[in-house]
């Protein structure tokens, strides 16, 4: 029986560089984030005391689509630096799960922070209140200007990694709902229907909900250790069992350190006129396993002979 551990390199995974140019990229990069985390943090405080001073619950609400969008961006930017981290004696994977566990606060607070939005939405649809359109729009359009700044910084750079697209999505986001509130600051500021003040604020709570829903649902999906959605068991041992020299696939297991880091084991049972060797047969599963799933972490033991778990895919341990 022939064990072997394939291992790819983490830092190689995450950026697609090595050595001296691939430091200097994530170096740029971070000081890119700690860029925007600062600029997003700035406009927060403009939103949440321009909201205070202007009464616009649509200005608050974006200020809480703001939070979401730092808390994006600091994610993002703590899942680049981790990723440089070694793994260690008590941490073998090292520190990628730190990503999930903040990302699932994340939307669990957005969740709370959309329900109380609607909340406040709900006794201004029964008892509008005056709106300071001015100050409304003016907090606004600062809004908007700092997201097409952060946008700008980062342009180029969402092609090299999902995890700063996401990122970059969130801030868009953002600009859109500033957007929204420019035009219903507009809209108060010629026709004084306050009304438009809450409706605004329910179509940003919408938007929190439903992209929190998205992050703790993901989040909880990885936490639980389960198969990434483009990586189901079933389609990945197809694809190993369709090489040659492959009799079956058994006892896998494939799931997520983070958003963007996958990682395989599973048992290989080789046909008894198999033509290849055990090396050639780990690196043309490996080579699949990374082109058509992105899987870059694999521990694959090939089996010479009949093992008693074949036909078995899945792994049932008992829980003890």
């Amino acid at each position: 029986m022939d064990h072997t551990h394939h291992h790819h390199d983490h830092e190689h995974h995450h950026d697609g560089e090595k050595g001296g140019d691939q430091h200097t990229h994530q170096h740029r990069l971070q000081g890119k984030f700690r860029f925007a985390v600062l600029l997003t943090t700035v406009v927060l405080v403009i939103e949440v005391v321009g909201g205070i001073l202007s009464n616009s619950l649509a200005l608050l609400s974006d200020a809480a689509h703001v939070f979401s969008d730092s808390l994006s961006l600091i994610m993002s930017w703590l899942a680049i630096y981790l990723s440089t981290r070694p793994a260690t004696s008590s941490r073998t994977y090292g520190y990628h799960r730190t990503e999930v566990f903040a990302a699932f606060i994340n939307g669990v607070s957005l969740i709370a922070i959309s329900g109380w939005i609607f909340y406040e939405a709900v006794h201004r649809f029964m008892e509008p209140e005056p709106v300071k359109s001015r100050e409304m729009l003016v907090v606004a359009t600062i809004g908007f200007i700092a997201n097409m700044v952060i946008v700008w910084l980062f342009h180029g750079e969402g092609h090299k990694s999902l995890n700063v697209r996401s990122a970059v999505l969130h801030v868009i986001g953002d600009a859109l709902a500033s957007v929204g509130v420019i035009v219903g600051g507009l809209i108060i500021y010629w026709t004084g229907w306050f009304i438009v003040d809450p409706i605004l604020s329910c179509g940003i709570g919408l938007i929190i909900l439903v992209g929190a829903f998205r992050v703790t649902k993901e989040a909880v999906h990885i936490l639980l250790e389960a198969s990434p959605k483009h990586a189901d068991a079933h389609q990945v041992a197809a694809c190993i069992s369709a090489i040659e020299s492959v009799k079956d696939v058994h006892d896998m297991h494939i799931w997520s350190l983070c958003s963007n880091y996958l990682a395989l084991s599973t048992h290989v049972s080789l046909t008894e006129d198999a033509s290849k060797s055990s090396h050639e047969l780990r690196q043309e599963i490996n080579d699949k396993l990374q082109t058509q799933f992105g899987i870059f972490h694999t521990t694959i033991q090939i089996e010479q002979f009949g093992c008693p778990h074949e036909g078995h895919l899945l792994c049932n341990a008992p829980h003890h």
